[in-house]
């Protein structure tokens, strides 16, 4: 059999992933077999097997995924010059653009790690990273005096990653839930917890200086 070009490669294990993304989401961990993954892809078991030889090999390849898109996004966010803008941003891909099935999965990951112990490591591990990424974003913005937040750093991420929870098992739970209308509500909530600080707008003779310089 010929070598399938990298590219190749790649576009069958996306196609797998979203597969497993829909039936993961349609039917949950215990229901989802293997089998009905490899219908929903369009591809043999033996194909199947050559990219992935589990149910938590697929989790874990989904949750990293996710976890890379998080990463691109979170670079973005962490240098916008407006954070609560920014947040909102991201709140809209995550709780509007983004369709249920993905809210569905991750509450169904979430659930399944209660139960099984190789689940909750994959599942873990992401929800840690996210976590810390905030952590070490708001501690940045603390010590470059950007904030004043009214509780300390690591209450303040995990306060964030409860909300996003709710938000998340609301729309999974309520696909029509109006976020558009809720989003903003929360990001208010969110500012008042770190307290932006506003700069002080720059003298005359600062920006002219700067245009001599």
């Amino acid at each position: 059999m010929p070598r399938l070009r990298p590219d190749t490669q790649r576009a069958r294990r996306e196609k797998i992933l979203d597969a497993a993304l829909t039936c993961f989401s349609r039917g949950g961990f215990h229901a989802t077999t293997m089998q009905s993954i490899c219908r929903e892809a369009g591809i043999s078991p033996g194909s199947l097997y050559v990219y992935f030889n589990s149910k938590e090999a697929l989790i874990e390849g989904l949750c990293e995924r996710d976890r890379a898109e998080f990463a691109e996004r979170f670079a973005v966010l962490a240098n916008a010059p407006d954070l609560l803008e920014a947040l909102s941003a991201i709140g809209e891909h995550y709780f509007i653009d983004e369709s249920p099935e993905r809210q569905r999965f991750a509450m169904e990951m979430g659930v399944e790690a209660t139960r099984n112990p190789r689940i909750a490591d994959i599942f873990m591990k992401v929800d840690k990273y996210c976590s810390e990424s905030f952590e070490a974003l708001f501690q940045r913005m603390k010590d470059e005096k950007r904030i004043a937040p009214t509780i300390d750093i690591p209450r303040l991420a995990k306060v964030l990653s409860v909300l996003g929870d709710g938000l998340f098992w609301r729309r999974a739970i309520e696909p029509n839930v109006d976020m558009r209308a809720i989003l903003p509500v929360m990001i208010q909530m969110i500012g008042s917890l770190l307290n932006p600080v506003e700069r002080a707008p720059r003298s005359q003779s600062a920006k002219t200086h700067e245009a001599r310089v």
